[in-house]
């Protein structure tokens, strides 16, 4: 599989022999083994076929057919200039990522997001009383371009930034704000029972809310003996 040598090497192999254009023969395979892409499952081509799965999807990506025969190999590899190849290939990858939106709340999509996340593909928890649990990608928002991916946690319930730079890059959009959630609902012996650990944040050994207590008991008391003695607090 052509997992580095990423567009170039379809741009070249598929113009070569047969033999050699083969592990570089499929767009979808390519992308999702590009690096920076680890997020992402394949998208069955029937899925990507299948127009009613595209309802209105034209309406947001320029170069939108163009763009879809690159996805599903069907686009003449003389048919562009570079430039234009490039700018198909970016309305290619915004495309894909909009119908993977879609997919990963179907059946199959679940079944292979699942996958990905017992393998910890998404990453682990940085808390450290979430015992390295598994993360799953969640979009803050499902309006493209407006907020990367985040990485939520089923055991404390919250969402973190990826690690990763290129991670950080990927349009949280392309996951959407229901898919962890759907999830968890179709496979709920996922959930793993809520952390009941918290950290206290302590002083010499004291709890804060314990030290603000003692505070304020040795004011009161201070201001008792300050009233039996006669002495006024001052202004």
């Amino acid at each position: 599989m052509c997992r580095t040598r990423g567009r170039d090497c379809i741009m070249n192999e598929l113009s070569s022999t047969d033999s050699d254009s083969e592990y570089c023969k499929y767009w979808v395979e390519w992308f999702t083994y590009a690096e920076g892409n680890e997020y992402f499952c394949d998208v069955d081509e029937e899925y990507i076929l299948d127009r009613f799965n595209l309802t209105n999807l034209s309406n947001d990506v320029p170069n939108y057919l163009q763009a879809l025969e690159m996805i599903t190999d069907r686009l003449p590899e003389k048919a562009l200039s570079n430039e234009e190849r490039d700018q198909v290939e970016r309305s290619a990858r915004y495309l894909y990522g909009l119908i993977h939106a879609r997919y990963i709340v179907t059946t199959q999509g679940l079944k292979k997001m699942l996958d990905k996340f017992k393998r910890g593909d998404f990453g682990r928890c940085p808390r450290v009383y979430c015992h390295q649990n598994p993360l799953l990608p969640v979009g803050i928002t499902d309006v493209p371009s407006q907020k990367g991916v985040k990485l939520y946690c089923c055991r404390c319930e919250d969402i973190y930034n990826p690690k990763s730079r290129r991670h950080n890059m990927i349009d949280g959009a392309f996951f959407g704000t229901s898919f962890p959630h759907m999830l968890l609902q179709v496979y709920p012996a996922l959930k793993p029972a809520p952390s009941e650990q918290r950290y206290v944040p302590r002083i010499f050994g004291f709890k804060l809310h314990a030290i603000a207590e003692l505070h304020r008991w040795q004011d009161e008391q201070r201001e008792e003996q300050k009233k039996r003695l006669g002495i006024s607090s001052p202004t």
